[in-house]
């Protein structure tokens, strides 16, 4: 979201005409021609940018003014600021060619920069991309002086390779990736050299170059790597901080081919590891070449990929090393925590190329685990450790039950209100779900936990849990996870308790106080002991505790205060989102008693829902459609809970706090309890439904003068009416009986009360529909064919072929309707 001024100025800026535009490209134009006006030039550029910016489409420039846009971004003289400018409103047009920019390409780092933005945002393809690929390459061959390493053509080959990966050669490959192994290993060991004032009277001097620490102040005694502590750094330290910071898409990228010989590859890598311990030098210069060690010389006899991969995995393994130490800065204890997610995940994608890697890096990723389990200030870290247990754990025959236990029984529990643990912990369980189900026995039995995440950060999260939903749902789990996403605005409700009572101790009256009086009457009862057991359910860390809890409804009356707090209003808007997604689910592979189950939440739940405002209308509405997608599955449904739906359809009481759901209970009462659907279906259960549902009936269309009106809608009149029929052609003897009371709703749709609270279109539909159930009862065959038809009736042929069965009965009705008029009831 925008400001309102940042709002009006994006209006205006794709509000301009194509005429105002090339007015002001004109006038652009002259200003770049001027020498002393550069402010005004910047001025108007900036402008220029957010016009052509401020639309999905490209705008078409004046080709004069693109090509003083492209001198300025190619002179080495100009503005940086112009020079950005005009980068930035090329990428955003139509540049005159692409080839034309690459073309005799600078030596000059930042224009150089510059052109490549424009060349990755506007190239159609690979060939586009060609001659800055030959000019990168060739800064990599040519051996330059130290100050000019071409620091500014990594980031550029990143995005080119990210966009392009089949853009480089075998040969160019290879010659990257001796570079990066020079850039990660071949650091200089002391601190850039930098400038003193040397006071008032005396000249600047250079002072000498000091060694470089570790985070806690130790003098470094190993190799270089990022996190190295130094006032400044050479420009080969920030070369060997560009290669680790691109390392991980490089091995994506360009992993290695297995080799064939496999004893032959686990030899080398015993020899390695026998001489690690010897020192290594750099390649680059001939005069260190004879002072190489035997390690050294072991390494650079594998192929140039998979000399790259020993060294990142060695680069890796002492950044792991240095993370154990203690920090002298904050800012060093948190690029820690992100070397080690980033050491461990390129450790694992090396693993994946190399399994003979994998003893290796166990023992160390093995110690790294045991540093930090437990310590929640690592918790994003345990993540990539997780993925390396999945991932190697097989292969290297190690138990990994422990680390996915702490994983989702402890992480979510305590951390579930850290927005980026969350998003990656989800985005883990989305990229491993399948792999999850079927090894990690505790992950479906997580979803408790999960939903904390969600619960606590519902806007941010509700397109992954819709995709990752499906694979929580469990057989054995199924119906508890029902509930529990039916409870997510509890959930919210209670951890908003939780985070509140922690914060605030219960002696600091003065703190509860500034809650406000509802939401300190919450953590009252959040802390008293009688509801101890409530919060703990709802708060449980994993499922199997059951299904459900008996004093649900004391549970809502206690957090009834906490129905308006923005975070529980959130959780209760994505709640039917979920259910969606969680039926559309169960019902592909939920079997005969899984089905009743469901059917029995529904009718039980349906009324027993955390009181937000318009939530129980919302819930209800999934609840009717899933309802009818539940019994035409299983028809056999009705008979089997014959006696709690007669429960719920008997009670008149239903209809005013649920209407929507009963008209849906009553809707499949008649449409599925038919011998044609169950054999079990006999006469006695069909005229105990038609009677509880006469009763309702009756008991709402009473006409007493002191009667109030309505308040239930027409549709559910009708839909009662329609079953009491369908289940009287089932049982013919009931048809005397549904013919009189329906013969008597002309005088309910036309009492006081009902035309007062009714349009006259209800009314006449309420009697229209008596009068044509009436006369069809007076054909039984007939109405049994057309109002309860076979299964196979949908089909199109009952409908498109004239020669079938019900065309032919639907006209007869017609015909029948319209020459007897005495059918019809006064």
């Amino acid at each position: 979201m925008y400001a309102a001024a940042t709002e009006s100025l994006i209006k205006q800026a794709r509000e301009i005409k194509e005429e105002e535009l090339q007015r002001f490209c004109g006038r652009v134009y002259k200003l770049l021609h001027s020498k002393d006006v550069i402010g005004e030039a910047v001025d108007s550029l900036q402008r220029l940018h957010l016009i052509v910016s401020a639309t999905k489409y490209a705008r078409e420039l004046p080709s004069d003014l693109l090509m003083k846009l492209q001198t300025l971004l190619r002179s080495s003289s100009c503005p940086e600021q112009l020079q950005f400018l005009s980068s930035s409103i090329i990428r955003e047009s139509f540049p005159p060619s692409v080839h034309s920019l690459c073309s005799d390409l600078s030596q000059d780092s930042r224009i150089f920069s510059c052109v490549a933005a424009v060349v990755l945002s506007q190239a159609g393809g690979k060939e586009d991309m060609m001659p800055l690929c030959h000019h990168l390459m060739k800064s990599f061959e040519s051996r330059l002086s130290d100050g000019q390493i071409p620091k500014h053509a990594l980031p550029i080959l990143s995005s080119m390779i990210t966009a392009y990966p089949e853009i480089l050669t075998d040969d160019q490959v290879n010659l990257v990736s001796r570079k990066l192994v020079d850039w990660l290993r071949y650091a200089s060991m002391q601190q850039g050299a930098s400038m003193s004032s040397g006071g008032f009277f005396s000249a600047p001097r250079t002072r000498q170059p000091a060694p470089l620490t570790e985070v806690d102040g130790v003098v470094t005694g190993d190799f270089f790597t990022v996190l190295c502590v130094g006032q400044s750094y050479t420009e080969d330290q920030w070369m060997n901080m560009y290669a680790f910071s691109m390392i991980k898409s490089w091995l994506l990228t360009y992993d290695t081919e297995g080799t064939t010989n496999t004893e032959s590859a686990l030899l080398k890598r015993a020899q390695i590891i026998q001489l690690q311990h010897q020192d290594d030098r750099s390649e680059v210069d001939s005069s260190v070449m004879s002072m190489v060690s035997a390690t050294s010389s072991s390494s650079r006899l594998l192929p140039p990929k998979e000399r790259l991969r020993e060294k990142a995995f060695e680069y890796c393994q002492r950044l792991i090393e240095q993370s154990d130490r203690k920090a002298l800065k904050r800012t060093d204890t948190e690029l820690q925590k992100a070397c080690i997610v980033e050491s461990v995940s390129i450790m694992d994608i090396i693993c994946g190329e190399d399994p003979s890697y994998v003893y290796r890096a166990f023992p160390c990723i093995k110690a790294l685990y045991g540093r930090l389990n437990g310590d929640f200030a690592y918790a994003r870290t345990l993540l990539p450790i997780a993925q390396f247990y999945l991932n190697h754990s097989e292969t290297a025959a190690v138990d990994s039950e422990a680390v996915f236990c702490q994983l989702f029984g402890h992480c979510p529990a305590e951390q579930f209100n850290e927005p980026m643990l969350a998003f990656e912990f989800v985005q883990f369980c989305l990229l491993n779900a399948s792999v999850l189900q079927d090894r990690v026995a505790n992950y479906r039995q997580s979803f408790p936990n999960l939903l904390k995440f969600l619960a606590w950060n519902s806007s941010g999260l509700i397109a992954e849990f819709v995709e990752l939903l499906p694979s929580l749902i469990a057989p054995d789990t199924a119906i508890e996870l029902l509930h529990t996403i039916l409870d997510l605005p509890c959930l919210a409700a209670a951890l908003d308790l939780q985070q509140r009572s922690s914060c605030y101790q219960a002696p600091d009256r003065t703190t509860w106080d500034q809650q406000g009086a509802k939401v300190a009457a919450c953590l009252e009862a959040f802390r008293q002991p009688s509801y101890r057991g409530l919060f703990l359910y709802i708060l449980r860390p994993e499922a199997g505790t059951g299904d459900t809890i008996d004093r649900l409804k004391e549970l809502h009356q206690i957090l009834a205060d906490m129905v308006d707090c923005p975070r529980v209003v959130q959780c209760a808007q994505i709640v039917p989102v979920l259910l969606h997604v969680y039926f559309n689910t169960v019902t592909e592979k939920a079997d005969e008693k899984m089905m009743n189950q469901l059917l029995l939440v529904l009718l039980e739940r349906c009324s027993l829902l955390y009181n937000i405002k318009t939530f129980h209308v919302e819930v209800q509405r999934v609840f009717s459609t899933h309802l009818q997608a539940l019994c035409k599955l299983h028809p056999l449904l009705i008979v089997d809970q014959s006696r709690e739906i007669l429960e719920f359809a008997g009670s008149p009481t239903n209809i005013y706090s649920k209407e929507d759901f009963y008209t849906h209970v009553v809707w499949v009462i008649g449409e599925y309890l038919s011998v044609s659907y169950d054999p079990r279906c006999r006469v006695e259960l069909i005229t105990s439904f038609f009677e509880c549902l006469e009763a309702v009936l009756f008991e709402i269309t009473q006409v007493r003068q002191s009667a109030s009106p309505p308040s239930f809608s027409p549709r559910l009149i009708t839909v009662l009416m329609t079953t009491l029929a369908k289940l009287a052609t089932r049982s013919q003897d009931l048809i005397p009986r549904a013919s009189l009371f329906l013969s008597k709703m002309r005088t309910f749709a036309r009492s006081a009360p009902v035309t007062a609270c009714y349009s006259e279109e209800d009314t006449e539909e309420i009697i229209t529909r008596a009068h044509e159930l009436i006369n069809l009862l007076k054909l039984p065959n007939v109405a049994q064919f057309v109002l309860a038809p076979s299964a196979g009736a949908d089909g199109p042929r009952w409908h498109r072929d004239t020669n079938a069965s019900l065309p032919q009965a639907m006209r007869a009705v017609s015909g029948l309707l319209h020459r007897h008029s005495s059918f019809l009831p006064a």
